[in-house]
């Protein structure tokens, strides 16, 4: 029989009257993890811990004799000493690793299943330790071989010495790390335990005092707490329909008011998340149709540029004919060539548009390079002085004092300034002021181009880099897309604040050099 939330929630706390075997159950195991605890501590981590003291101590006294073999002036001495490090040293100190790597073994047998990787590591390291020692004692062997004789070389003993006590203090930081790691080791451990203990005891006093409260407690109260249960229901469903606007609007700190706010919650995070992905989407789109156009874009003007190479040619030749023609009537000698003139500059235009459209579909990586960004907005303004004086824009250079220099590519900068330059010479038919100043901080150089024309509107400016968008007649709409692309590939970044009538601004910015 299929039972309702409030009976299996009364059948619930009605087992926590059981449950107090179960704590009690639950102690005795707690208590036994504690002895097994002291056991790992007592027979495996301490005497472990005693294994690396000696290892140590033994090693200190192995530096100290070897310091006294270097400090030795009579040969004969030295001899002596050297025949008693043979003879005591390398055998005693295989003896205490194989003993200690023996006894990691053994922990590890012992050990519970959480410790066995530390103790997996214990035993590596004096596997590596018994390696180290090795190449210790050749080491040694050479520097014994060389104290042995009346007058060792000074340069090479100095080299042995280096290299030994390089070895030596290898050595001397690993078994330091040994003793530290196995000190933590047994101080957590014993922690643990007694922190355990500790907590057993006051589990077993306060869960048998509060067991048969909370199971009487929680009788009186299910009632209560279950109402808002079905409004939680029909919420869910709703949820499950799509419909994430109606709120449940369960009030009280209890758990299911408490579930029902954050029922809430994610129901404005699911509708949120539902507007995100679905622009996400439209973005995607977006940017699949981009590079679909990209490649299209590029085979088309791959293949229309070498006609038009040739139009032009052929157009040049035209024209270098015509002017050996003799015609009878002059008017039709001019006509003839005004033709000329008109397919010449038609063929410029559409070799320039095939030139944007590759450059928008295959950009050319930049040579980032430092660059005095005042030198180049001097050199493009110059170069477009009769052009804007023409337009009658007056323009106002705002440079900053000691403006620094820019990582960029010189010429693919020049042709974002050109562009700029163009439009905003574009957007000021009727003459105005174009004011280009530069600013910067520790990180950035910005240079910002704002001028006095029309301006546009908030929808035009929200699309004006996107490629293909354009408000002008003959235009391409490729311009500023490219302009973006190129300061994306630098690092930076180009920006555009606008209003109708009121003039535009773009700003660019680039990393300082």
């Amino acid at each position: 029989m299929k039972l309702s939330l409030a009976t299996r929630i009364f059948l619930g706390y009605a087992v926590v009257l059981v449950t107090f075997g179960a704590v009690s159950l639950f102690s005795v195991a707690e208590l036994h993890r504690n002895q097994q605890e002291i056991r790992l501590v007592s027979q495996g981590y301490l005497q472990l811990s005693q294994e690396a003291a000696a290892l140590d101590s033994f090693h200190s006294n192995q530096e100290k004799d070897t310091e006294r073999l270097l400090e030795e002036d009579s040969a004969e001495t030295r001899r002596a000493l050297i025949r008693l490090a043979r003879l005591y040293y390398p055998s005693l100190m295989v003896q205490k690793l194989e003993a200690a790597k023996a006894r990691a073994q053994e922990v590890r047998e012992l050990a519970p299943a959480r410790e066995v990787a530390f103790v997996q590591e214990l035993e590596s390291r004096f596997g590596e330790l018994a390696h180290r020692y090795q190449d210790y004692g050749r080491a040694a062997e050479a520097l014994y071989a060389l104290l042995a004789t009346e007058s060792p070389g000074p340069e090479v003993l100095a080299s042995t010495t280096v290299e030994l006590r390089q070895q030596e203090a290898a050595i001397g930081r690993d078994i330091r790390f040994l003793r530290a790691a196995l000190g933590n080791r047994i101080r957590e451990r014993v922690d643990g335990a007694e922190e355990r203990e500790r907590r057993t005891g006051l589990a077993i006093i306060t869960l048998s005092v509060l067991a048969i409260g909370v199971g009487l407690a929680a009788t009186a109260l299910s009632a209560r707490t279950l109402r808002p249960v079905r409004t939680l229901i029909e919420g869910v469903s709703r949820i499950g329909r799509g419909d994430y606007s109606a709120k449940l609007g369960v009030r009280g700190d209890d758990e299911v008011a408490v579930l029902a706010r954050e029922f809430d919650a994610m129901a404005r995070s699911l509708q949120a998340r539902e507007a995100q992905l679905k622009a996400q989407a439209e973005a995607l789109m977006r940017a699949e149709q981009l590079a679909a156009v990209g490649r299209i874009s590029a085979q088309i003007s791959h293949e229309v540029r070498n006609p038009l190479s040739s139009i032009g040619l052929n157009v040049e030749l035209l024209q270098d004919a015509l002017a050996l023609a003799h015609f009878d009537d002059p008017r039709e000698a001019r006509e003839a060539h005004e033709l000329l003139a008109a397919v010449t500059r038609e063929v410029d235009r559409l070799t320039e548009v095939t030139e944007q459209y590759l450059r928008m579909a295959r950009p050319q990586r930049p040579s980032l390079e430092p660059t005095e960004i005042t030198e180049v907005l001097t050199s493009v303004l110059d170069f477009s002085r009769e052009e804007l004086e023409r337009a009658g824009v007056q323009v106002v250079r705002d440079f900053a004092p000691d403006t620094p220099e820019v990582v960029a590519d010189e010429g693919q900068l020049r042709q974002v300034f050109l562009n700029l330059l163009r439009n905003a010479r574009e957007a000021m038919p009727d003459g105005g002021r174009l004011t280009v100043a530069t600013r910067y901080d520790e990180h950035e150089v910005e240079v910002s181009l704002q001028d006095t024309g029309r301006g546009m509107s908030e929808a035009v400016r929200a699309r004006i880099f996107e490629p293909f968008f354009s408000t002008k007649e003959d235009g391409t709409g490729l311009g500023l897309a490219v302009c973006q692309q190129i300061l994306k590939a630098h690092g930076g970044s180009l920006s555009c604040q606008s209003e109708a009538g009121q003039g535009t601004t773009f700003t660019v910015r680039l990393s300082r050099a």
